[in-house]
C-alpha cells in the first residue's frame, strides 16, 4: 500500500510542477522561466524537477501537453462551425500567454531533430490536429475546393506561421486572419 500512496503523491507533485511551470512560462515567458524559479514556486529544488522530468526539454514538452489539456478542444463532438469557433478561441487565448506561444515555437524547431524529447509530441499533436480538421471540415462536406488533408495542412501551417509573425509583431491579428482564411477555404454554413 505504501507504494500506491507514494505513487499518488508523485503524480500529484508532478501535476503541481506542470501547473506551476505553465503559469510561470505563461506570465514570464519561455526565456525568463528558469528551472530555479519554477522549482521555487513549487517548493522543490531544480534537481527535484529533473527527478520528475529528466531534463528541461522533457519538462517543457510536458508543459505543452498540459497546455493542450487546458485548451480542452475536443473537436470530435463539434460541428464544423463550432470547431471553427473553438479553434479561434484557442488562438485568441494564445495571445494572452505569449510565453507559451514562444515555448511552442522554439520547441517545434528543436523537435525537428528525431532525438529531441519533443519530437514525438509534435508528430502526434500535428497528426491529431490535422485529423480533427479533416473530421470537422470532412471529406463529405464539399464547401472547400481543397481536399480535406490539404485543407488541414494549410490551416495548421498558417496557424503556426501566424504565431511566429505575432511573436515578432504583436499587432498581428492571429484570430482575425485565421477566421478570414478558414472562411475563404471553408465557408461557414451561416454568417459568422
Amino acid at each position: 500500500m505504501a507504494t500506491r500512496g507514494s505513487y499518488a503523491k508523485g503524480v500529484a507533485r508532478r501535476e503541481e510542477i506542470l501547473e506551476s511551470a505553465l503559469d510561470v512560462i505563461g506570465r514570464k515567458g519561455y526565456q525568463n522561466a528558469s528551472l530555479k524559479e519554477i522549482a521555487e514556486v513549487v517548493g522543490v529544488t531544480p534537481a527535484a524537477l529533473l527527478h520528475y522530468f529528466g531534463s528541461k526539454e522533457e519538462l517543457f514538452t510536458e508543459v505543452l501537453r498540459k497546455r493542450d489539456e487546458h485548451d480542452g478542444l475536443d473537436p470530435a463532438r463539434l460541428s464544423a462551425d463550432e470547431a471553427r469557433t473553438a479553434f479561434l478561441d484557442v488562438i485568441r487565448h494564445n495571445t494572452e500567454v505569449p510565453g507559451l506561444v514562444t515555448l511552442f515555437s522554439r520547441l517545434s524547431v528543436d523537435a525537428a531533430d528525431p532525438e529531441h524529447p519533443a519530437h514525438s509530441y509534435f508528430l502526434d499533436r500535428s497528426a491529431r490536429l490535422r485529423e480533427s480538421i479533416v473530421d470537422n471540415f470532412g471529406a463529405e462536406d464539399r464547401r472547400s475546393t481543397l481536399d480535406p488533408d490539404t485543407l488541414a495542412r494549410v490551416i495548421q501551417a498558417t496557424s503556426d506561421g501566424l504565431q511566429l509573425q505575432w511573436m515578432i509583431d504583436p499587432t498581428v491579428d492571429m484570430p482575425g486572419i485565421m477566421a478570414a482564411l478558414i472562411d475563404a477555404l471553408h465557408p461557414p454554413t451561416s454568417p459568422a
